[in-house]
């Protein structure tokens, strides 16, 4: 499937083929342990996509490619993540998850802790970044 990487002046976006399932390094924090996803499109664009447990389908995120919404993310990877999941020279596919608003409050995006992903083989790991300014719920802007 694919997934959009970046937005630019052009009027195609680039986008880049990842498989559709994840296998986690490390559970992703408050997931249960559980390491094993599948990656399901949600839009024809490469947007919006559900990330669900395959050991326990009720268990489901909600994950953005944050480009459209937030341009001017591009964090810093270290070493050890891009050594954990296979990555050399390639890039990693960023997603980050979603929070759904409540009450008439508007989702927000976790720029914080972005799911990590290398498109060829799956691995993923959520990162928490360290010294990064990025926010743990980030009000969403208008996709280009």
């Amino acid at each position: 499937m694919s997934v959009l990487v970046r937005t630019g002046p052009t009027t195609v976006p680039d986008t880049r083929q990842v498989v559709a399932e994840l296998s986690f390094t490390e559970p992703p924090p408050g997931m249960m342990g559980l390491r094993s996803f599948s990656l399901t499109a949600l839009d024809e664009v490469g947007y919006l996509f559900a990330m669900r447990s395959t050991d326990e389908p009720a268990i489901r995120l909600f994950v953005v490619a944050p480009q459209p919404y937030f341009p001017q993310y591009a964090p810093h990877l270290d070493a050890v993540t891009r050594l954990a999941l296979g990555l050399a020279e390639e890039p990693a596919v960023l997603l980050v998850v979603v929070r759904p608003g409540e009450e008439g409050e508007a989702p927000t995006a976790n720029l914080l802790a972005p799911v990590v992903v290398n498109p060829r083989t799956g691995a993923a790991l959520q990162v928490v970044l360290d010294g990064a300014d990025w926010p743990l719920r980030a009000a969403f802007a208008a996709a280009a």
